[in-house]
């Protein structure tokens, strides 16, 4: 387990989380950036970031950080943070994706005010662009085929070639670009590329392509366009269009960096500052949008909000809190290094936020009948149940205690080892809430052997479960009175793949080859507390021993709850940072 040294900041400065021994401030090296940019004036006190995903898919816990980061920047330093898809790729952009992507943002705490801007709209200045780099002799219409401009490219060790259309001249070149945009060619036919070094040692810099032809209607400008802007020739030139100040990207973008200020310059336009840091990568998760679309159209999960997707709309939907996913933002901090975060981090932070605000109920996943033979038959007795230990406000509510209920299956044994301290045959046990009650008798399905209820017997003086005569009883159960208790739908989600690094095509050359069979177990046939049918979509709550759940807010109906399990009960984060530490 690895967790970043440096600290970020909160959306609203939030406290600091994590801080090593060779720190020397609170801040991390993005901060400084801004604050020697503020000392010198540099973009005229400034602070102006944004958030700039594209719209082939949905956000997943990676962009969190970014999202965090850009909006909490511009909040700590009183600043603008702009939401802007680069939506530059028709064929694999979906209006469905830009109202998820808000949605999410939303979701996560932040607001981009009126600064809602689609580089799209800039498809007109971007093409003007272009047009001037030509006009400079720093662009041209290339006919090699896709496959020829790899092989031309070269190789890390070895220089490229240049095309042999690389010196078109001028006004050939404005031509055959007005052409592209009129339709004249056909998709892999032309390209605009940038006439730079095919020598250079960095790759991007060997003349990459700005333009191509793709024949695909975009989902906000219809069929305007048949040529589109690449990524590299957008990203840039669409933070200057907006007066970004600091351009914050993943470090995949670190090479790219040359060519983004090589487009700035040659173009002499306002030229906002590039910055990088180390995206998130979590162990037992994949964060690739190309894989997760793979996991969604192979069906190896139901869409891209399926509780076990890594996805934002997954999470919200499996009962994670916005707050904890901010939390845990916080903690792995800044860095210029890349690292992996263990999933257990992520499901402490949850964990946490969850304990602080979740009511305590009892639930019973797999039923056990148990009839109390000394408890008057038709008799129903409420009783007083604390709603959250840790939220002294929270209250108390009533539950119904009868003659017959149900416990967990998983909590008695007939055999039982040395330390199973939970119900037996002879042994004693208390009941949440509620009495001491002693197993007398096992009644077994004749045919298949099973135990299908237990008789037991309860002591009147022990309501709370404390005894009179201060006998010890180990074990404490949750259970529910039989007649009252409302049928549920229990999904118990676990990881969705079985390799700490299933995004090793090396490893995992087949994707579902990481899958784990496991990832969901659906119980029709649980149990809550009667008033939890009427729990309304998303609201969150422990059951006693069993974890943290929330309402499906897809999957419920009145006759048939259904509960997402968030997370288990058991936190390992403690073990794993004792370890680390």
């Amino acid at each position: 387990m690895h967790i970043e040294s440096s600290v970020t900041l909160a959306p609203s400065g939030g406290k600091k989380i994590l801080q090593t021994e060779d720190s020397e401030s609170s801040t991390h090296f993005i901060q400084n950036i801004i604050e020697e940019d503020l000392k010198t004036g540099k973009y005229d006190g400034r602070v102006h970031t944004r958030f700039p995903p594209e719209p082939n898919g949905y956000l997943h816990i990676g962009h969190a950080k970014s999202i965090c980061l850009n909006f909490g920047l511009a909040s700590q330093y009183s600043g603008k943070c702009n939401l802007r898809f680069d939506d530059t790729n028709p064929s694999k952009e979906e209006e469905e994706y830009v109202k998820a992507i808000m949605e999410d943002v939303r979701w996560l705490g932040f607001d981009w005010e009126d600064r809602l801007f689609y580089s799209s709209e800039y498809f007109d200045q971007l093409y003007e662009f272009a047009v001037r780099l030509i006009e400079k002799g720093k662009a041209y219409v290339d006919a090699l085929s896709p496959d020829q401009i790899r092989e031309y490219r070269g190789t890390l060790s070895e220089a490229g070639k240049n095309s042999p259309y690389r010196d078109r001249p001028t006004e050939e070149n404005l031509d055959l670009f007005e052409r592209m945009k009129a339709g004249e060619f056909a998709e892999g036919e032309r390209v605009l590329r940038a006439k730079i070094d095919m020598a250079s040692g960095n790759l991007n810099m060997r003349d990459p392509v700005l333009y191509r032809v793709l024949k695909s209607s975009h989902h906000r400008t219809g069929d305007k366009w048949c040529i589109y802007p690449m990524y590299d020739f957008t990203h840039g030139q669409s933070d200057s269009i907006e007066r970004i100040t600091h351009s914050i990207c993943t470090l995949e973008f670190e090479d790219h960096r040359p060519l983004y200020d090589w487009f700035l310059s040659e173009l002499d336009i306002y030229r906002p500052q590039q910055i990088e840091f180390a995206r998130l990568n979590l162990n037992y998760t994949i964060l690739s949008k190309r894989k997760l679309l793979q996991l969604v159209q192979e069906g190896h999960v139901n869409g891209w909000d399926d509780p076990r997707m890594p996805t934002l709309s997954g999470m919200r939907r499996r009962g994670y809190p916005s707050e904890a996913i901010r939390d845990f933002c916080e903690r792995i901090g800044v860095s210029k290094s890349n690292s992996t975060v263990d999933f257990a981090l992520l499901e402490h932070c949850v964990r946490e936020d969850l304990n602080r605000t979740s009511p305590r109920v009892m639930a019973v996943v797999r039923p056990l009948k148990v009839v109390i033979e000394n408890y008057p038959e038709g008799q129903v007795e409420e009783l007083n149940a604390e709603n959250n230990p840790e939220d002294p406000k929270a209250g108390f509510r009533s539950i119904p205690f009868s003659r017959v209920l149900y416990i967990e299956r998983d909590d008695f044994m007939e055999d039982p080892p040395k330390k199973f301290f939970r119900l037996a045959p002879g042994r004693e046990v208390r009941l949440k809430h509620a009495y001491i009650i002693k197993c007398e008798r096992v009644i077994k399905d004749e045919k298949s052997g099973e135990v299908i209820e237990l008789r037991c017997t309860y002591d009147s003086e022990t309501k709370s479960g404390s005894s009179q005569d201060g006998r010890k009883v180990k074990g404490t159960l949750h259970w529910l009175s039989a007649a009252q208790a409302q049928r549920a739908e229990i999904r118990l989600y676990n990881h969705l793949f079985l390799k700490e690094n299933p995004g090793d095509e090396k490893e995992n050359p087949e994707l579902k080859s990481s899958l784990n069979p496991d990832s969901v177990e659906i119980i029709q046939n649980g149990f809550i507390e009667p008033f939890l049918k009427d729990a309304a979509a998303g609201d969150r709550f422990q059951f006693l021993r069993l974890g943290y759940f929330c309402v499906g807010n897809m999957d419920s109906t009145p006759e048939a709850p259904a509960f997402n399990r968030s997370v288990t009960l058991r936190d390992t984060w403690a073990k794993i940072a004792k370890k680390s530490g």
